[in-house]
This record gives C-alpha cells, sequence and structure tokens, in this order.
C-alpha cells in the first residue's frame, strides 16, 4: 500500500496529532481544514506540505485516504457518514453519535460503505491501564466482578469559560454523563466487556450555578452504574466537576489493579494473600513500561494515547488490525452516556444498553434524536442539567 494519505478536519484538537503522524512511517498529513486561521498556520509549521482546504467537502475531495475528525464533540457522526460514502476511512476523536438516531446510522453506514471506522478514545492506552490488561488478559485477577472510573476535568472560572466561548457551544450544554469515554472506555478495554444496562444519578453544584456565562450545565458530576455482558458491575463518572484527578480500579475474584491519580505513573497489585502468583508479592506499586514504541509513546498527549490512537489507526488502516473501539464499542459507550443521561433526569431508571451489532435491537432506537445540544436557533429536547432540589 502506499502512504496513507491523511485529512485533519479541526485544528483546536487535532493539531495534537501532527507530530505523531510524521512519526510515522507510511502516513503523511496530507490535508487540514480549520476555520481558525491562526491554528491553520500553526499546522503548516509543522506539515508544510499539507493542502489547506476551506470546507469539508474540499477536504474530501482533496485526495485523502482517511480523515481525523477533531471538530465538535456532538457533530461526529454526520460528518463520518458523509467520510465513509466516499470511501474515506474515519478516525472520530470524540463521542461516536451525540443521539441515539445518530448511532444507528453509524454503524450502518460503516456496514454498507466497507469503510474502516475507529473512535479514537486514547484514555485507556497510559502504561499504567495497558499493564492493568495484560494482567487481566492474562488471568491474573480471576474473573472480574468491578471496576471504576473516574474522569474528573475541573478548573477554575476563567479556565472554563475560554473553553464555552459562544452561547451554542457545545461545553455549554453537555450534561455529565455525555463525556463517557474517558471513564467508561479503560474499563471496556481493560476487561473486554460492554454495559448492558446502565442506572444513573447527577449532583447540583450551588457553585457552577452562580458562574455567570453562557454554560446551563450546572451539575458537578453524575455517577453511573453499568451491569456487563461479563456479569460484571462498573461504577464511573462522566466528565467530572469534582477536586480530585482521574483514577481506575479493576476487581477480580483473585485480586486488583489500581491506579493512582494520575493519567500516567504507578499501578497497585494487589492479591489475597491464598491467590498470590508463585513469585509474586501480595501488593506491588510499581511504574509499568511500555510494552512496544515507548519513546514515541513518552512524547505524546494524554499519557501516551495520543499515540496509540493514531499508531493503531494506521495498522488498522494498513494491515487490517482492527482496533478494540469499533464502531459497535464507540455507540456502546454513546448509547451509555445518552441513556445514563435519561436514567438521572428519572430518578436513576434502568435502561437496557442496545448490542448495536443487532438490527432488531438497532430498530428500537432508529428514530430517536432526543439531544441536549441547541439548534441553531437554541432549540433543545432535552433538558442539560438535573433540577435544583
Amino acid at each position: 500500500m502506499n502512504e496513507i494519505k491523511l485529512g485533519i478536519f479541526g485544528l483546536w484538537r487535532g493539531g495534537s496529532f501532527l507530530h505523531i503522524i510524521n512519526s510515522l512511517e507510511g502516513a503523511a498529513v496530507h490535508a487540514v481544514c480549520d476555520k481558525n486561521g491562526d491554528k491553520v498556520a500553526e499546522a503548516l509549521q509543522t506539515c508544510p506540505d499539507a493542502k489547506v482546504c476551506a470546507d469539508f467537502d474540499e477536504l474530501l475531495d482533496s485526495g485523502i485516504d482517511a480523515v481525523l475528525l477533531c471538530n465538535y464533540f456532538h457533530q461526529h457522526a454526520s460528518y463520518a457518514i458523509r467520510a465513509m460514502k466516499r470511501g474515506i476511512h474515519v478516525f472520530s476523536e470524540c463521542t461516536a453519535g451525540a443521539t441515539m438516531k445518530e448511532c444507528v446510522e453509524l454503524c450502518e453506514a460503516v456496514e454498507e460503505t466497507g469503510c474502516k471506522y475507529m473512535l479514537a478514545e486514547n484514555y485507556p492506552f497510559s502504561a499504567a491501564l495497558l499493564e492493568a490488561k495484560r494482567l487481566t488478559d492474562e488471568g491474573s485477577f480471576g474473573r472480574i466482578l468491578y471496576a471504576e472510573g473516574e474522569y474528573n476535568h475541573t478548573g477554575p472560572r476563567e479556565m472554563l469559560a475560554g473553553l464555552t466561548p459562544f452561547p451554542y457551544h457545545w461545553r455549554a450544554w453537555l450534561p455529565r454523563t455525555y463525556y463517557v469515554t474517558h471513564s467508561l472506555g479503560p474499563l471496556m478495554h481493560i476487561t473486554g466487556q460492554m454495559p448492558v444496562q446502565v442506572s444513573a444519578f447527577a449532583v447540583h453544584s450551588d457553585v457552577l450555578e452562580e458562574y455567570d456565562d453562557f454554560r446551563h450545565n450546572y451539575d458537578a458530576f453524575a455517577m453511573m452504574s453499568c451491569m456487563t455482558d461479563g456479569g460484571a458491575l462498573f461504577r464511573f463518572t462522566g466528565c467530572a466537576h469534582m477536586g480530585s484527578p482521574s483514577g481506575y480500579r479493576v476487581v477480580g475474584e483473585n485480586g486488583s489493579a489500581e491506579t493512582g491519580r494520575t493519567l500516567g505513573g504507578n499501578l497497585n497489585v494487589t492479591y489475597h494473600t491464598w491467590t498470590t502468583p508463585e513469585g509474586k508479592p501480595s501488593s506491588e506499586t510499581y511504574a509499568p513500561d511500555w510494552p512496544a514504541n515507548g519513546d514515541l509513546a513518552e512524547k505524546a498527549g494524554h499519557g501516551g494515547g495520543d499515540f496509540w490512537t493514531v499508531y493503531n489507526f494506521v495498522e488498522y488502516i494498513r494491515n487490517g488490525v482492527v482496533p478494540f473501539f469499533d464502531v459497535y464499542r464507540g455507540c456502546c459507550m454513546s448509547a451509555v452516556a445518552i441513556l445514563g443521561w435519561r436514567s438521572c433526569l428519572e430518578n436513576g431508571r434502568v435502561y437496557a444498553i442496545p448490542d448495536f451489532r443487532d438490527k432488531a435491537q438497532r430498530d428500537a432506537w432508529r428514530h430517536d434524536d432526543l439531544t441536549p445540544f441547541p439548534d441553531e436557533n437554541g432549540k433543545v429536547t432535552l433538558p442539560c442539567a438535573v433540577p435544583k432540589k
């Protein structure tokens, strides 16, 4: 196969991938598209031969083999479908779909076109979480009973306001369950299990409500609980506005692994005294090594995860190595986010998560387009925060 020509749509986030792509053999940034001229100029400093496109259609016409979608959080599905209908592979940098209807349409676009689609969830690929997966896969912990994940992204008022630059920006209307991939993704990747039911509750924040800016999502966090197809219980946040950093834990019948409160760094592995593997301590805290490509991963963002997402995508296109976060797992996470929010609004009601591989289960949600994100006229069909009590 010749050099893979990649296009990047959205350079605020997409700019993080430029140097990673340049470090990989057989791949190149062929074209970029962003309405911000300063971001385009910055990209050209790293990739001076990249074609600059005025809009998405021009990007699709530029001769690219695949596109990295780094546009607004809730707008990926429609752009992914447009690209795949043109025979262009898709790397979706954030959530797969913002409505259940979009998730159905996205899965069917992958099936109909045969294009390769990957959700670029990056948090599972820190060295510590890759080590937790290795230990789980080899059976060190026995049957997995429980896992938890917290993605906490707080900050001062000025920073939060800067991330919400205009009234209809997606961050101003983002319910606390919707940005779920950084907390749920690692649990799915480590265990290999998929959620089949979700129940959730959200907690209102008086502090956030006092902020006089564009935002309407005044919940500090939502806590979700999922039963999985492997019979385990997952407990996790969405994007939480709490004081502690992110952290992850997986617990089996024989032992457990837990990260510190950083994305990288140490992993604590603990066994029962009667289940400790021969030659290992019953409790150990250490900084795992990368399984491969450590020199490149260390230079990338999100604990090295940015490198692995791009690397896995290129391997998918070039060698057919199917990534873990295919369209079905991606849409599963989106469904947990969407239906988890409805659970918050309905006092913890339990929702079944559809298996998007099953057309009959997809059909039940085919026309469901309820959304907390406003259209160009400010209309929404779901609230984005729970009522204050």
